[in-house]
């Protein structure tokens, strides 16, 4: 399992990176480092307590424990309120938008008390999450620089990148992890991924073999393996994967979760909604519980009964309300408005996910940019589709100045996706290509491309698009909407 952000783009840099290390000193010391003199970004504690459960929370995270480590990084602040790295990561991890915002805050306030690279760490977090991506990833490259030979932070380097689609990049870091660890099995669990979405399954499973294999008491690499062969379409195989994950650990809730995405995937939308409930019921907090939900929602929408899907998410929406979840409000407003037939019903529930990301002030900032990008791009091509020429070009350049303030890629993905869609329904098909090809992995712009690829004679590009749209196998609800109307026709010759 990789925690995943369906974001795209082609040309990208090394933004960002993540820093693991040991050190137990007195800050004297640790201001002093320089370049090359360590291999590892210290941690600045006198708490030896405190460094122990902030390793042991680096560690499960790797591991994928991603409820655990949390727990983990809580307590190492409890044992040494000064340790600013914990918390910065609890704030990069937790799905609570107000402990988000507090240890942010916290972690900003003690970074002139820690070494140079830690203090690079805290500005990452803080920066990016505040929507100043340009100043995160100044800070991340500073500090992959100062610390190249630190596998792990070349794998969480990757990792991230990885959420970025940036594959080719993260591949390269993965590949360096390996060089100073072969046997390293979160980089080797991430460059299986990396291959699998380049449909190298053969050397995908290779990997997973060897996670696997190095990791035998573990639930992640059975429930990796599962993901892959989901991905490839090898359904059986995958719950196979999930149900050995469980055996090794029961409260694994993301297998519970892979089980349901399955299924739905298979057409077994009943039996996915059995799966959903219980990974729904053991769910380790409320963003995760309300992420379950409407995953179960989607369920209703592969069944065509969207009058099911509306209620479901109604409810998400109004669970989400009453417990502080904007973000998580506004995604299942934002979902609904996806599949709706009437364009003014859409247009309502834009409207209501855009208001949902102003509730309160605790939503960083790139959070709430990135739902906001997703609302634009939805109401532009919805305009354009009904016929208001005018709230269409009023979002799409609302998007396209959110774009330009913003190295983010998810917003330049709506952005760009957005845009070919508008160019596509004016048949500039040339133009639209430029746009969309930035945006490949959306089910949505794949299907578009296939078209603009017959009409401007592309057939070599038509066919790989096409056989790689009908092999799309994620649980989104872009690929629900999509991708079985898809399968249900004939190619194109």
């Amino acid at each position: 399992m990789r925690r995943t952000l369906w974001v795209k783009a082609r040309s990208i840099r090394t933004w960002a990176v993540f820093a693991l290390g040991i050190y137990l000193a007195a800050p004297l010391h640790a201001h002093h480092l320089k370049k090359g003199e360590t291999t590892t970004l210290p941690v600045t504690t006198t708490s030896p307590k405190a460094l122990e459960l902030y390793q042991k929370g680096m560690a499960d995270y790797e591991n994928l424990y991603l409820e655990r480590c949390n727990e983990e990084w809580r307590a190492a602040v409890k044992e040494d309120p000064d340790l600013a790295v914990a918390w910065a990561w609890i704030a990069f991890n937790s799905g609570n938008p107000q402990e988000v915002s507090q240890a942010r805050a916290k972690a900003k306030e003690l970074a002139t008390k820690v070494t140079p690279g830690e203090k690079l760490m805290v500005a990452w977090i803080s920066k990016v999450q505040e929507g100043d991506f340009l100043g995160g990833i100044t800070a991340m490259n500073d500090m992959l620089e100062m610390y190249p030979h630190d596998k792990h932070l070349l794998y969480l380097a990757g990792n991230w990148l990885m959420g970025e689609n940036g594959n080719d990049q993260a591949q390269r870091l993965f590949e360096k992890a390996l060089a100073i660890d072969k046997n390293f099995p979160a980089a080797l669990n991430d460059l299986a991924y990396v291959d699998a979405r380049n449909r190298q399954f053969t050397k995908a499973f290779a990997a997973m073999d060897r996670y696997v294999a190095l990791l035998p008491k573990e639930p992640n690499p059975q429930d990796s393996y599962g993901e892959l062969l989901r991905m490839a379409g090898n359904f059986e195989g995958s719950l196979t994967h999930y149900r050995a994950a469980l055996k090794i650990d029961p409260d694994f809730v993301t297998s519970q979760l892979g089980l349901g995405d399955t299924y739905a995937l298979m057409g077994s939308q009943e039996q996915a909604r059995v799966e959903y409930d219980k990974a729904i019921r053991f769910a380790h907090n409320e963003a995760d519980r309300l992420t379950y939900s409407m995953q179960r929602a989607m369920t209703f929408v592969r069944d065509g009964n969207f009058a099911g899907a509306d209620k479901s998410l109604l409810e998400i929406a109004e669970t989400a309300h009453a417990k502080e979840q904007d973000l998580q409000e506004a995604k299942a407003l934002r979902q609904m408005a996806e599949y709706q037939t009437d364009d003014n019903v859409a247009f309502k529930d834009l409207n209501l996910a855009e208001e949902a990301l102003s509730h309160r002030a605790t939503i960083s900032a790139s959070d709430r940019d990135e739902e906001m990008s997703r609302i634009l791009r939805n109401r532009a091509v919805r305009a354009a589709r009904a016929g208001d020429q005018a709230l269409a070009d009023k979002s799409l350049q609302q998007l396209e100045a959110l774009a330009n303030g913003s190295r983010n890629r998810v917003i330049q993905s709506s952005w760009q996706g957005a845009a070919g869609t508008l160019l596509m329904d004016q048949k500039k098909y040339p133009d639209a290509i430029a746009h969309l090809e930035e945006d490949q992995d959306d089910p949505f712009t794949m299907e578009l491309l296939v078209q603009a690829y017959y009409q401007t004679a592309q057939t070599d590009k038509l066919h790989e698009l096409e056989a790689k749209l009908r092999g799309t196998n994620v649980p989104t609800m872009e690929q629900a909407l999509v991708v079985p109307a898809v399968r249900a026709k004939r190619p194109n010759i």
